[in-house]
Parts: C-alpha cells; structure tokens; sequence
C-alpha cells in the first residue's frame, strides 16, 4: 500500500514538473541539440593536428633522390704521365642520395605557423559562436508565440463562457417575448465563430511546438506549460555596451591579420640547417675513380631567399587593406545594431505607455457590456448591438494580455540585440 502510495505521489509531483517548459530550458536545449554543435569539436581537433604537423618541422627531414644522366664531356687530364694510365670517367653517370636535414634556425617560421593555426582556429570557433548566437532569437520568437497565443486561447474561453451566459439569457428573453429566435440565432454564430477561432488558435500553438520541439530535440506536448518569463525583467542599458558574438569574430579576424605580418617578416629571413648525405654512385667523391662507390658528407647549410622581397610592400598593403575593411565591417555592425537597440527600446516605452490605459479601457468595456445586458432586458437595445458590446470587451481584455506578452518579448529582443 505504502509503495501505491508513494507511486500515487511521484506520478503527481513529477508529471507536472516535466510538464513546466521554460525559455531558459529551451535555450539550453536548442544549443545542445543543434547539429552545428558538434562543429566545437572538429575545430579542436582540426587545431591540435595542425599544431602538431607543424611541430614537426623540428624533427629531422629525410628526403631520398636520385638521377642517371648523361653529359656530352668529362673531365680529362690535360698531360700525359710516362708509365701510369688514368682512365677517363664515363659520360653517363649516376646517382642515389639519402639525405637528412635538422633545423636550427628557421626566422620564427614554425613558431608563426603555430600562431597562425591558433589565430585560424578562434577565427572559426568565434563564427560559430556568431552562427549558435542566432539560435536565440530563433527560439524567443517560437516560445513567446506560444505565450501569446495561449494568452488569446484564455481569452477566447472567457468569450465563449460569456456567451454561453448571455445565450441562456436571451432564451429567457424569448420565452418572455422580449426577444425573438432571430436575436437567439445571433449568439449562436457568435459562438460559432469564437468556436471556429479557438480551432485556428490551437492549431497554430500545435505547429509552433513542433517547431520548438525540432529546435530543442524533445517531444514537447501540446498540453505542456509553457511559463512565463518573469514580468519584472530588466531593461538592458544602451549605455552598458553591445556584446555580440560578432564583436569576438571581428577581434579574432584582426588578431589572424597581425599575425600574417608577422609571416610576411619571417618569409623573408635566412634559414640555418645542419645536413647529413648519404650516397652511392658514379662517380663518387673521387671523380677519377670510375666506378660506383658509396660515400657521405654532412654540415651546416645556410639559405636565403629573396625572392618575397619582390611582393613583400604590395603583400603588407594587401593586409592592411584587409584590416581597414574589417574594421569598416565592424563598424558598420555595430551601427546597426545600436540603431535597433535604439528603436527597440522606443518600441518598449511606447508598449508600457499603452499598456497604462489598458485597465481602464477594460473597466470602461465592462461598464457597457453591463448597460448594454441592461438595455436588453428592458427592450431598449437590440441583441446584435450586445454581442458588439461583449465582444469588444474581449477584445479589450484580449489586448491587454497581449501587451503583456509583447512586452516581454520586446525585451528579450533587446537583451538578444545587445547581449547583455
């Protein structure tokens, strides 16, 4: 009996917790279930195999060439020595090199690519920020949908009580002769049509949680409890500043462009490289003995291009050309989006402005769909002219509870804008 009980007790307390479904909660969810999420990872491991290829470019380099070829002359002895005969060297030669290279001193090269697979790295994990970031106006717009559309699913159950009082009222009226069957057929298409709207409102509070449910991978229910956000939220300043995911990216392009100088810098510096060689071939070292013989050397190599010295003004132009389109970039972002910032908070002064007449309008409504029954009952008034009357009272408390909503949604939008 105890574990009935305990079952009993779970069933009650778990269900309806399952059942509350938060804008927070979807916001997590959405980030987590999204398949561009899984892209976090690959730039991570793509960072850690570029950083360890060029790591190695401080390990030994082994390279192995070889070549056969054939020239037109040979290097001769130019006298003739009384008793001893030189044999003179083959014009087809040939070659086999085993060659090993150790950096010593490459200008910085390695530790700039390091950077630069750094730099490449922020630059695709901050986009994909920017990329995750838009998921969230996404999401605000399908929750807040939901809250208002069962804000006017509340609303319309309230209209159909209502007229379901004043139809029991005019059947009164009928069986009294103060009213006709034409007057009682007026209630019933206005029932019939707040009926027809109820259907088109659940249907579409039925399509935005399908939606949400794809965003967020879980099976939302149509009977869920969607809760709303707390009314007392604070508007964001735009004086705090904007702290957009953008902003990261813009950094984090500018950062790659610093460190393609520095690239520029280093393409142009020597290379020091001690190598070892091994050899076999014909000729060998001794070039008077003709035949194939193994041999070796080794040392320390010095090499300097030039060559980047052509393109080195133009390429540093090019980067800072870049950098200036950047900035010009970011500066045209955040523009715009201060200038939405800006009319999104006029748009929220303007809805607590109507939103302090709302009450009043509603107590006015009342005050007439009252005289209007009472009109009713005495003759003064037709049926058709109460139905207006109630109806705009719907309307009136239909409106305030649409502020409400429109409000909240007007400041998650400037949270959303801002990000902060």
């Amino acid at each position: 009996m105890k574990r009935i009980m305990l079952g009993i007790l779970f069933v009650t307390i778990i269900i309806p917790i399952r059942a509350q479904v938060t804008l927070d909660a979807c916001q997590k969810k959405t980030r987590e279930n999204y398949p561009l999420v899984r892209q976090y990872g690959l730039i991570e491991r793509t960072k850690e195999y570029n950083l360890s290829n060029a790591s190695k470019g401080n390990l030994p380099q082994f390279s192995l060439s070889g070549k056969a070829t054939y020239q037109s002359a040979v290097t001769k002895l130019g006298v003739q020595i009384p008793g001893v005969s030189i044999k003179s060297l083959a014009k087809d030669q040939y070659q086999v090199v085993l060659e090993m290279q150790q950096n010593i001193w490459d200008g910085g090269n390695i530790r700039t690519q390091k950077e630069l697979v750094k730099t490449n790295s922020d630059v695709d994990r901050e986009k994909l920020n920017v990329d995750m970031y838009a998921l969230t106006e996404r999401v605000n717009d399908l929750f807040f949908g939901v809250l208002m559309l069962d804000e006017q699913l509340k609303q319309n159950k309230l209209l159909q009580e209502q007229l379901g009082r004043t139809f029991r009222q005019v059947s009164a009226y009928v069986d009294n002769g103060i009213a006709n069957s034409a007057d009682l057929d007026a209630v019933k298409v206005e029932q019939l049509n707040t009926t027809q709207k109820h259907t088109e409102l659940l249907a579409s509070k039925q399509a935005y949680i399908k939606m949400l449910s794809v965003f967020t991978g879980d099976d939302i229910a149509d009977t869920a409890t969607f809760e709303r956000p707390e009314a007392e939220v604070s508007t964001p300043s735009l004086t705090a500043g904007i702290y957009r995911p953008e902003i990261f990216w813009f950094e984090a392009q500018n950062g790659r462009l610093k460190v393609n100088e520095q690239a520029l810098k280093v393409r142009n510096l020597p290379r020091l490289n001690l190598f070892v060689q091994g050899a076999y071939g014909n000729p060998g070292l001794n070039m008077l003995k003709n035949e194939f013989t193994p041999y070796y050397l080794g040392g320390v190599k010095l090499t300097w291009n030039f060559g980047g010295l052509y393109t080195f003004h133009n390429d540093k132009r090019l980067i800072e050309a870049n950098r200036q389109q950047l900035f010009s970039n970011r500066d045209v972002f955040l523009f715009n989006t201060r200038l939405q910032a800006t009319q999104q908070t006029t748009a929220i002064e303007s809805m607590r402005t109507l939103m302090q007449k709302d009450e009043e309008i509603i107590s006015l409504r009342a005050n007439i769909r009252k005289a209007a029954e009472a009109k009713v009952a005495n003759g003064t008034l037709t049926v058709t002219d109460m139905l207006r009357e109630i109806t705009s009272e719907s309307l009136a408390k239909q409106t305030k509870a649409l502020h409400e909503v429109q409000l909240l949604m007007d400041i998650y939008k400037l949270k959303y804008i801002t990000n902060n």
